[in-house]
């Protein structure tokens, strides 16, 4: 027996942001659903800039322009969240006031 399967790409053919996650209506008919936590540019964005959404490469994915998130449904399909950019210890103010309480010759009041 010899069966042919077609595999299609996934493509997105609507999307909709609430406060708890990210849901895609895909041009074959399902829905795909993630939380919002997996976007933290969407979960930090307002909901005006949440809905200032455009599809992008005929359904591949979705661009919000007011923050630059992109989230592809491949993604959304397969569990890829977003990671967060990791913030340099040179430039975290937290990390710097610590280092100058360690060492009271590199803090310019003590």
């Amino acid at each position: 027996m010899n069966i042919a399967v077609q595999i299609r790409e996934v493509r997105i053919k609507s999307i909709s942001v609430t406060e708890d996650t990210i849901t895609a209506q895909l041009v074959d008919g399902r829905t795909i659903s993630v939380p919002l936590a997996w976007s933290w540019r969407l979960s930090e964005a307002t909901p005006k800039q949440r809905a200032n959404w455009e599809i992008i490469g005929d359904g591949q994915g979705v661009h919000w322009p007011d923050i630059d998130e992109d989230i592809s449904a491949e993604g959304m399909l397969y569990g890829i969240p977003a990671p967060r950019p990791r913030i340099s210890s040179r430039f975290n103010p937290r990390s710097e006031k610590r280092k100058r309480a360690a060492n009271p010759r590199s803090n310019p009041t003590g």
